[in-house]
């Protein structure tokens, strides 16, 4: 692997299926510890890709590695090393949650198994329920038992298929919670979702595609990178004379008045505020409040993908 610093290397990976390619030639890098997101149309090569780097599935060409393992020639280890939900994951309806984990735990060797089980069943809010047929959950309640099956056999990485997918508001917040924590563990987790307000939330980078890479930043760069910085003034009265102000100076990109808000688009925000702030009160301008405006993810992903 070429980084230390990274979980997961991808280079050049290729994926074709007879004449379709799902995957064209992605190369990414994913660091330790963090929260990487995939997004992208259906279609798009996002599980696929998940698939190839869990080594479930062979790529046409390319190369990757994965927490140190290459794809292809150390599947094994790469397969002991990650966990993975799916995004319609099976469970087996007839056995209790408890027994559900105990299984796949006893397949993958996980040390002190009811320790383990016994810890994630209550992490997850299940444990009062451990005795119970799988089958007589809720989505929400088999949603998390996955995630805990994903998580038994503590993987370096993690990949997640859009986990909160048809889960109902409460179920959704633990969900995202749980993700969070563990990222403070350190865990390095690759999250596929067509949730974007959920991947502004969690995800410290993402990676948007269509079977190749379109864009890959943090979503506040990309934001910036797309649709630049805009402030708003809100003031008592924007006067048209204000607007005639603000446009004087070098710095300011663009204004536009709408109600009593002055947008103004700045690339330094920080630094200029305050000379603007300054200059409106002095030109008789009542200013109640400033703020910045914030692009939705969903724009820029739309913009991104539609181009």
């Amino acid at each position: 692997m070429s980084d230390q610093e990274d979980a997961i290397v991808i280079q050049e990976l290729t994926k074709s299926f007879d004449a379709v390619l799902a995957v064209d030639r992605l190369s990414v890098s994913v660091h330790a510890g963090e929260i990487f997101g995939l997004l992208g149309p259906n279609g798009a090569g996002k599980t696929t890709t998940i698939r190839m780097l869990s080594a479930l599935i062979g790529p046409t060409s390319g190369r990757a590695w994965v927490a140190g393992y290459e794809v292809g020639k150390q599947n094994q280890e790469i397969r002991s090393t990650v966990g993975i939900l799916t995004e319609s994951p099976g469970m087996y309806d007839q056995l209790s949650a408890e027994r559900n984990l105990s299984f796949f735990g006893e397949m993958y060797e996980v040390a002190d198994l009811p320790a383990q089980v016994e810890r994630y069943l209550r992490m997850l809010g299940l444990w009062e329920r451990r005795f119970e047929p799988v089958g007589t959950f809720s989505k929400g309640m088999r949603q998390k038992l996955a995630i805990a099956r994903a998580l038994l056999h503590e993987p370096k990485v993690l990949f997640l298929d859009e986990p909160t997918s048809g889960l109902d508001p409460e179920a959704a917040l633990l969900v995202r919670q749980f993700i969070a924590e563990l990222r403070e563990e350190g865990r390095t987790i690759v999250l596929c979702t067509h949730n974007l307000d959920e991947a502004d939330r969690l995800c410290d980078r993402i990676a948007v595609f269509k079977s190749n890479l379109l864009a890959l930043d943090t979503p506040n760069a990309l934001r910036r990178k797309l649709f630049g910085r805009k402030v708003v003034f809100h003031l008592v009265t924007a006067k048209p004379d204000l607007a005639e102000f603000v446009k004087q100076h070098p710095f300011v990109q663009s204004v536009e008045v709408v109600d009593n808000k002055l947008i103004v688009g700045l690339d330094d925000p920080e630094s200029q505020n305050p000379l603007l702030i300054n200059g409106l009160v002095q030109a008789g301008a009542e200013i109640q409040f400033v703020g910045e405006v914030r692009q939705r993810l969903e724009d820029v992903y739309m913009q991104l993908v539609n181009a």
